[in-house]
């Protein structure tokens, strides 16, 4: 055996034990936490120093849907990311890989005739590697790593990317697991709804972040009326399913940014972030709206009459600026509207009630 060759071999027995080195702390970062967001992070930062590229994302795969929703991504612009979630195309790159559930690089994007994406040809994508992330047989989600120049890919490297493939799934699937389970502790069973528990901690979390910030913050309570009259005259089924449509409706009504809780029985509070009165307000006449026609549309065939709810809004800081105070006054408002009627949305300025 020549010098060269004693030196090639020399190199390319580096080259691999440098390789499994790298890979040992992908598989290192990618088990170190059961957040799921951060596990995608870290697959991605790993891979792509792995892989060498200075681009790439990493999306879920929701079979059901045929849809992928964007997680995590870096090197790539805010245009080319705004997109959250999309659906596969027919005859496209990612429907090729979740077909074979095989790695699938594209060496040159202008040289390949079926890669007729607009989105990232604008974006200067050259060529590109995906990774199907495969747990128990079932594709968890994608990772793409992107360069904005032709390049061909060390096969070893993309062999070795297949394992790294393994932990990263392998991640992503306890990872879900344990945000599920999070999730299961601070909701409610019936209604979907967030429960008592976390209402107690988010309502002190969004009242901090409002007085930081010095943001405005509000507080719905609802309660339904003559609850115990249904449960009687429909049965104790009957009055779960309308609190169960009730977390529904509630849902369907808030915006996204607001959070929904059951706060026991069949009391239930909405939180609105950076919100003043005057909106809280219309937004409580919404959600006494929606339940009024949503039950009496879904819930005793051959009537009409709707369930009703009586309902209490206030705000910080126009109607207190502790947290205590702010529960008391909005509860203190949803009875009013209980002695004075029921099926009414009270606050304060409409009432000139004091308060102390």
């Amino acid at each position: 055996m020549t010098q060269c060759d004693c030196n090639s071999e020399k190199e390319s027995l580096e080259s691999q034990v440098k390789a499994l080195k790298d890979l040992i702390e992908v598989a290192k970062a990618v088990v170190s936490t059961l957040d799921l967001d951060t596990v995608l992070q870290a697959i991605l930062t790993s891979a792509m120093r792995f892989a060498e590229t200075p681009a790439g994302s990493v999306a879920l795969y929701y079979d059901a849907k045929r849809e992928l929703s964007l997680h995590a991504h870096s090197g790539l612009t805010a245009d080319f990311v705004k997109k959250e979630r999309w659906e596969v195309s027919a005859g496209g790159l990612t429907e090729q890989v979740l077909r074979a559930g095989e790695i699938f690089y594209i060496e040159d994007t202008e040289e390949t005739p079926f890669f007729n994406n607009p989105i990232a040809l604008n974006e200067g994508i050259r060529s590109l590697v995906c990774v199907p992330l495969i747990f128990q047989e079932r594709i968890v989600g994608i990772l793409y790593l992107d360069d904005f120049a032709p390049r061909q890919f060390d096969r070893e490297k993309l062999n070795l990317l297949s394992i790294l493939a393994s932990f990263a799934a392998m991640a992503i699937h306890n990872a879900t697991l344990h945000k599920q389970t999070k999730l299961l502790a601070i909701t409610d069973a019936l209604t979907g709804l967030h429960n008592h528990r976390y209402f107690k901690q988010y309502f002190r979390q969004e009242m901090a972040r409002a007085k930081r910030y010095h943001k405005p913050f509000s507080i719905i309570m609802m309660d339904v009326d003559d609850f115990k009259s249904y449960n009687d005259t429909y049965g104790h089924a009957s009055g779960d399913r309308l609190l169960e449509l009730m977390g529904e409706l509630i849902l369907q009504t808030i915006r996204n940014v607001d959070v929904a809780f059951r706060y026991g029985g069949e009391e239930f509070i909405v939180l609105l972030p950076e919100t003043r009165l005057e909106q809280a307000v219309l937004a409580a006449e919404r959600l006494r709206d929606s339940v009024q026609n949503g039950t009496a549309a879904r819930l005793v065939e051959g009537t009409n009459r709707g369930v009703t709810v009586s309902v209490g809004v206030a705000s910080y800081p126009e109607n207190a600026d502790k947290m205590d105070e702010l529960f008391n006054i909005v509860d203190s408002l949803l009875y009013l509207a209980k002695r004075c009627g029921k099926n009414k949305v009270y606050h304060q300025e409409s009432l000139q009630i004091p308060t102390t």
